[in-house]
C-alpha cells in the first residue's frame, strides 16, 4: 500500500489552496538546478518516486479522513485541511492525480540554471495540487546530486587514466561503500543506484534491489569482491598478522581480493609481511591483491605505500612514462576520499611518476551523504497561474539576492548547436522534455540501461 499522500508535504503547504488569487485554474510549476559546485547536474530519480507515490489511485476516504484526523490536531484547526478538494479528486478521478509531468530523459546531464521538469494540473479545480507536491519532488535533489558527484569523479579520474594510465578501467574505479554511512535505507537504494549511473562497483547491496525494482531490469549493473575487515584481520591478533593475510590468500586464491592492511603498521605490512613473506604467494596466485590502508593522510598514505610494494613486488613503467605496479599488486583508498582529496591523491602520484593504474577509490559518506539540496541549488517554482483563462507568467527576483531570481512563464528545453537552452514554449525548437506522467499513469518508462546510456551522450 502506497503511503498518504496528503501527509507527505510541509505543512504550510495545507494552507495554500485559499491564497492564489480568485478564479485560478492552472498552476504550472518547473524543477531546475540554480547552480552549485559543479556546472552540470545529472537528471534522476523521478520514475522512482513516480512508482512509489504518484501512480495509480493514491487517494481513498480512509486517507482523507486519517489526513483530517492527524491535521486537526496538528493545527488545533478542522478547516485548514482540503477535505472538499481531496475527496473532489477521488471522486472525480478515481483517486488519480490530476496533474501532467513533463521532464528531461533520467540520466541526461544538464547544465545548471536550465529547466528540467515542469509540472501542472489538467483539471481547473485542482490548481492547488500542483505546488502541494513540491516537498515530494523536490527530494529529486538527492540522486540528481549523487549521480552528479559520482560523474564528476569518473572525469577527474579519467582525466589522469588518459594523461598516466589506461581509460578502460574507469569503470571500477570508484566503489560505493556509502550504505552504513547513510540516513536510512531507502537513501542507500536511492543514492547507491544514482551511483551506478557512472561507475560498476558497489557494496551497497539494496542499490541493486533498487534498480530492478524501479528500472525494469533483472541485469546486474553493480559488482563486488571478497575483501576483509578490521575484525577478520584482528581476530587472529597482532603476533599472526601475517598468518590472518595468508588466510585471505588461500582463502580466495583467484580474482580480486582486497586485504585491509592497516590495524597496526600499514608500512611494515607492505614491506615485510605482504612484500617479503607473501611475496610469492601474491606472485604465484591466479589473480590481484588489493590492499587497503584505512588511515593516516590519504596523498602520503597512497603514496609511500605504492613506493613499497613498487620495490618489494615490482613495477614497469608504461607507455606514457608512469609507473604501474606489478598486476599482482593494487592499492584501494577509502578512508577520507571525496572528490578533492582523490584529486589530491591522483596528482601526488602523478609528481611522483606513478600511473592512476594503481589505485582505486572507495567513498562513503561524501558520496552518499554529505551532500545537501543547496550542492547544486535545486529549486522547484512557479512560472505561469492560469487566471479568469488567460495565461500569467509569474517570477520572483529578491533585490536581496538575483541568484534566487526564478523563471517565466511555461518552459521546453532545446539543444541547439549542441546546447541545452531553457526557452519559452512558443518559441522555436522541439521541447527535449518528454511528458512521462499524465491523470495518474506513467506514460513512459526507462530501463536502467537507458539511464546509463543517456549519461554517457
Amino acid at each position: 500500500m502506497q503511503p498518504n499522500l496528503m501527509l507527505l508535504t510541509d505543512s504550510y503547504k495545507l494552507s495554500h489552496y485559499k491564497q492564489y488569487p480568485a478564479a485560478t485554474t492552472q498552476i504550472y510549476s518547473y524543477f531546475e538546478s540554480r547552480g552549485g559546485e559543479f556546472e552540470g547536474v545529472t537528471f534522476f530519480g523521478l520514475q522512482y518516486l513516480l512508482k512509489e507515490y504518484l501512480q495509480g489511485k493514491v487517494v481513498s476516504q480512509v486517507k482523507i479522513d486519517r489526513a483530517g484526523k492527524l491535521y486537526a490536531a496538528h493545527f488545533g484547526n478542522s478547516t485548514l485541511f482540503n477535505k472538499e478538494g481531496w475527496e473532489y479528486i477521488l471522486h472525480t478521478h478515481d483517486g488519480h492525480l490530476p496533474i501532467r509531468i513533463k521532464a528531461v530523459p533520467e540520466g541526461t546531464v544538464i547544465p545548471t540554471h536550465n529547466v528540467m521538469l515542469t509540472i501542472e494540473n489538467t483539471d481547473p479545480n485542482c490548481f492547488w495540487l500542483t505546488n502541494f507536491l513540491e516537498t515530494l519532488l523536490l527530494q529529486l535533489w538527492y540522486p540528481c546530486t549523487v549521480a552528479t558527484i559520482s560523474r564528476e569523479v569518473k572525469v577527474l579520474i579519467n582525466r589522469y587514466l588518459i594523461e598516466t594510465g589506461d581509460p578502460t578501467t574507469i569503470d571500477f574505479k570508484l566503489h560505493d561503500f556509502g550504505f552504513r554511512g547513510v540516513s536510512s535505507v531507502e537513501s542507500a537504494g536511492i543514492g547507491g543506484t544514482a551511483h551506478l549511473i557512472n561507475f560498476m562497483g558497489t557494496d551497497t547491496v539494496v542499490a541493486l534491489t533498487f534498480i530492478q525494482e524501479y528500472y525494469n531490469t533483472n541485469q546486474m549493473f553493480g559488482f563486488s569482491i571478497p575483501a576483509a575487515e578490521h575484525s577478520t584481520i584482528t581476530s587472529w591478533g597482532k603476533e599472526n598478522e601475517v598468518d590472518a593475510y595468508q588466510n585471505m590468500l588461500r582463502q580466495y586464491p583467484e580474482g580480486l581480493v582486497a586485504v585491509v592492511s592497516d590495524s597496526y603498521d600499514i608500512y611494515n605490512a607492505c614491506e615485510h609481511l605482504w612484500g617479503e613473506v607473501l611475496k610469492e604467494d601474491i606472485l604465484g596466485r591466479n589473480g590481484t591483491l588489493v590492499v587497503r590502508p584505512d588511515s593516516g593522510e590519504p596523498k602520503e598514505v597512497v603514496l609511500k605505500c605504492t613506493e613499497i610494494l613498487g620495490e618489494k613486488i615490482g613495477y614497469t613503467t608504461n607507455k606514457k612514462g608512469y609507473k604501474v605496479l606489478n598486476p599482482k599488486i593494487r592499492i584501494i583508498q577509502g578512508d577520507g576520499v571525496n572528490y578533492e582529496s582523490i584529486g589530491e591523491i591522483l596528482g601526488h602520484l602523478k609528481k611522483h611518476g606513478w600511473s592512476a593504474d594503481n589505485v582505486t577509490f572507495g567513498m562513503g559518506g561524501a558520496l552518499l551523504q554529505k551532500v545537501h539540496r543547496d550542492t547544486q541549488k535545486f529549486a522547484f517554482k512557479c512560472s505561469c497561474v492560469t487566471i479568469n483563462g488567460e495565461d500569467r507568467d509569474v517570477y520572483k527576483d529578491p533585490i536581496t539576492d538575483h541568484d534566487k531570481k526564478s523563471k517565466r512563464g511555461r518552459l521546453k528545453l532545446v539543444k541547439e548547436h549542441g546546447n541545452y537552452v531553457t526557452k519559452a514554449l512558443q518559441e522555436d525548437g522541439d521541447d527535449i522534455m518528454r511528458t512521462v506522467f499524465e491523470n495518474g499513469i506513467i506514460l513512459e518508462e526507462i530501463d536502467f540501461e537507458g539511464v546509463k546510456e543517456n549519461g554517457l551522450k
